[in-house]
């Protein structure tokens, strides 16, 4: 921005088209939370009816913010740190609190990987290890535990988290997970060690390969037995939704963080640009390429949960039909599938002491109920899912497709992420003195990450996951865009988008940027912490073995505190930054009079 070469570097590296800039955008806005949060929110927020404001909440906040952070990005061709410095030296505090959150995040997103991958390692088994419970240590039956949960649960929480009852109860590093993890990183580092020359032909696979999983996942899933039950309830909108406020704001957020904005990541990707390229345009489709993503893989989704729900349904019904035809000694072909419930009513109308008999031992079956039952971010990922794919036919080939699509998705997610760190670090001359800073920053997050792999470690990522990012990111982009359109100045900015674009901003981005977007934002950081504060203390899942699912405990006081400490510290580098700056400035103007006054006396 300010001039129009200001921030060119001729020697700068650039991507080799603008499609690989469209790549590299989709396989980092394209991630995890098209699959697993978007449907989440559905399932949630009354199906159908969901896409009325996400849709208008992609119009209102998610194109303008997308389309402003590339034109930053490309204007100056710096990254996060250097691009705000430039515009004001008091804001270059907005990128470090960038760098900051995308390190959060790549601490902890690669555990993701990490599990991806020891999930698709124990796909090559002729019967996948989630699909039954193991024998207990003196081979009499199954383990307590595990019959307790159901198969998918204990394989996650206990084979492969090994987890802890809380995050008191510390231990030792899963060397499985350890390994994994290092795995990832590995990968990481190879895909980017080279820059945007290595990204840019990585991202022709990270970026379209999990398509064609999911086509193939979606001809799969809508052929399954009860699939159309999951795709209607998905498409059924239930419209009194929309008259709650928490429906809008989950909208707008799922719109904000799919996007990837506030990161960094855009404003990096966007420095590799030639000057001239058409950012607009491809604004505009990254942004409904990622919102359509969310909605076809949903359709995947909830197909698959539609396949899983009716096979509970059903395997309900069939223990009711058993239970009913040994207590009143019916002839096999008596009672059917279809017609359990008409013999139930009946049943308690002919016998009704000996139906009373049955006690707790009657279950009450409700295929609305089984879709009703929402459940989020690696819940769905890696247990329905997993109880999905192991009823399958040739479910050891749908498993690792499955696990194949997350560990392109996370990595596609990952590549952002990490540039999002090193980019804006190596344009202040921060680690390119070093030999090898790409590896060193993957090294230093391996180092960190090894936590998440203890038995302890995966309250710690829920917390990183609820608490790293939220609260930050609304603060970085609300910053960010009262200081393009009221502090650089709307008609500047007007001005450089002309210069690279040959055009200057239509009506739609002046009223959304200079309006709308800040209004909600405004709104979305105001209802974060009223609903911080009224939540009360915070509260987590705990796994409890003894009755064999997660059960709502409140941190104790150091994690509390803990969690205080990652609201506040990337925020935190805004107000300090700008502080330093002041002090700097001033310190060098009093110096510049004193030497003045000194030459004077003489």
């Amino acid at each position: 921005m300010i001039d129009a070469t200001m921030g060119k570097d001729a020697a700068r590296a650039e991507w080799d088209n603008p499609m690989q800039f469209v790549l590299a955008c989709v396989s980092y806005a394209v991630g995890l939370g098209n699959v697993w949060r978007f449907p989440y929110l559905c399932q949630m927020h009354g199906g159908g009816g969901f896409l009325i404001p996400y849709m208008l909440m992609l119009v209102l906040l998610g194109v303008p913010l997308f389309y402003m952070e590339l034109a930053i990005g490309q204007k100056m061709r710096l990254g996060s740190i250097g691009a705000w410095r430039a515009i004001s030296p008091y804001l270059g505090g907005v990128g470090m609190a960038s760098v900051v959150t995308s390190m959060y995040l790549c601490l902890y997103y690669n555990v993701i990987n990490a599990w991806s991958f020891w999930y698709l390692f124990h796909s090559f088994q002729s019967i996948l290890p989630w699909a039954e419970c193991p024998a207990n240590s003196n081979l009499t039956g199954p383990v307590e535990e595990c019959e307790r949960a159901t198969p998918t649960q204990y394989f996650f929480y206990r084979e492969t988290l090994d987890i802890s009852g809380s995050i008191e109860e510390n231990g030792g590093i899963h060397m499985g997970q350890a390994l994994c993890l290092l795995l990832a990183w590995i990968i990481v580092y190879l895909f980017i060690v080279k820059g945007v020359k290595s990204t840019g032909k990585v991202v022709y696979f990270t970026a379209t390969f999990p398509y064609l999983v999911l086509i193939i996942y979606l001809i799969r899933g809508v052929t399954l037995h009860g699939a159309i039950n999951g795709v209607k309830y998905m498409f059924t909108p239930k419209m009194e939704q929309l008259a709650k406020p928490t429906t809008w704001i989950n909208a707008a957020t799922q719109i904000f963080f799919s996007l990837g904005l506030g990161f960094g990541s855009l404003i990096a990707f966007a420095s590799y640009n030639q000057y001239n390229n058409n950012f607009e345009k491809q604004a505009i489709v990254v942004s409904m390429v990622n919102s359509g993503t969310s909605i076809f893989a949903s359709i995947v989704t909830f197909s698959i949960y539609g396949f899983k729900a009716t096979f509970n349904y059903e395997s309900c019904l069939e223990r009711v039909r058993l239970l009913l035809l040994n207590t009143f000694d019916l002839a096999e072909d008596t009672i059917s599938l279809e017609n359990v419930n008409h013999w139930i009513a009946e049943l308690n109308r002919t016998h009704p002491e000996q139906f009373a008999s049955l006690g707790g031992r009657l279950e009450t079956c409700d295929l609305e109920a089984e879709l009703d039952t929402a459940v989020e971010g690696t819940g769905l990922a890696f247990i329905v899912y997993s109880e999905a794919i192991k009823n399958m036919p040739v479910s050891q080939l749908w498993s690792v497709l499955y696990f194949i699509m997350l560990l392109l998705l996370g990595m596609g997610s990952m590549l952002g992420n990490v540039i999002a760190v090193i980019t804006p670090l190596s344009d202040l001359k921060f680690i390119s003195v070093l030999s090898y800073p790409v590896g060193l920053v993957c090294l230093f997050c391996l180092l960190l990450g090894l936590g998440f792999t203890t038995r302890s470690g995966n309250y710690w990522f829920t917390m990183f996951n609820d608490y790293g990012a939220t609260f930050s990111l609304l603060f970085i982009v609300l910053i960010e865009v009262i200081t393009v359109c009221y502090i650089y100045g709307i008609k500047r900015f007007e001005k450089d988008v002309e210069d690279m674009l040959g055009h200057r901003l239509n009506w739609y981005w002046k009223i959304m940027l200079a309006g709308v977007s800040p209004i909600l934002l405004i709104a979305l950081f105001i209802f974060y912490i009223v609903n911080y504060i009224q939540g009360g203390t915070p509260t987590y899942q705990a796994w409890n073995k003894e009755l064999g699912k997660s059960v709502v405990t409140e941190y104790p006081p150091y994690a509390q505190a803990f969690i205080g400490l990652l609201l506040a510290s990337s925020v935190c580098c805004i107000p300090l930054t700008a502080l330093y700056t002041y002090c700097k400035k001033r310190n060098l103007a009093s110096g510049k009079r004193e030497r003045t006054v000194s030459t004077v006396s003489l």
